[in-house]
């Protein structure tokens, strides 16, 4: 069993993520493999922030490891919050008050479009490898449904009347951005270790 780090705190990422993963994988978190810390997201991309977490487990634990990571991407605001999706509405900002802050700014454009973006690093043997998944959709007017995280409860993907906080976990996971750019991972994982 080959052990694979995904640079996460997050728990609900790590279970939609467990949820994916080939066989001959165990996958561990930040926190299995001692790494407490936040590992600081400088970057002004998604990629370089990916590969920044991805880099530091590898280089100061010695692990093979992915990291992603996500941002909305809002037409009518010019791609924002982009990179800064996380901490949209300043330090210490939460899922609540980043969609507050969203909803606010989008109150008088007509267009109300988007997407989810996920850009995935894999580091293994110190080879890095990238990987991305979009999701098309809409920006809702308040939020709906309780699961998923983040502004799964306002982004309602194209071809669906419900939002990523009111879909099955099974199916946000089919359509997702981070579904996506993971089934990519789990293939090239999946064909590197019938090598």
């Amino acid at each position: 069993m080959k052990k694979l780090v995904f640079a996460t705190h997050n728990p609900d990422k790590l279970k939609e993520i467990n949820q994916m993963m080939p066989s001959g994988f165990q996958l561990l978190s930040l926190e299995d493999i001692g790494c407490g810390g936040k590992i600081p997201e400088t970057a002004d991309t998604l990629e370089g922030n990916a590969r920044i977490k991805a880099a530091h487990v590898w280089e100061n634990y010695g692990y093979d490891c992915f990291a992603d990571d996500t941002g909305l991407e809002v037409t009518a605001l010019q791609g924002a919050p982009g990179v800064y999706s996380a901490r949209y509405a300043g330090p210490g900002a939460n899922a609540s008050s980043n969609m507050k802050k969203l909803l606010t700014e989008l109150q008088t454009h007509k267009d109300r479009s988007g997407r989810f973006r996920t850009v995935i690093a894999l580091v293994i043997n110190g080879q890095f490898h990238f990987f991305q998944g979009v999701a098309q959709g809409d920006i809702i007017c308040e939020p709906k449904g309780s699961g998923g995280f983040g502004y799964d409860p306002i982004f309602l993907p194209a071809g669906f009347k419900k939002t990523f906080a009111e879909l099955p976990l099974e199916v946000k996971n089919q359509i997702s951005h981070r579904g996506i750019a993971f089934k990519k991972l789990s293939a090239y994982l999946h064909k590197m270790k019938g090598q």
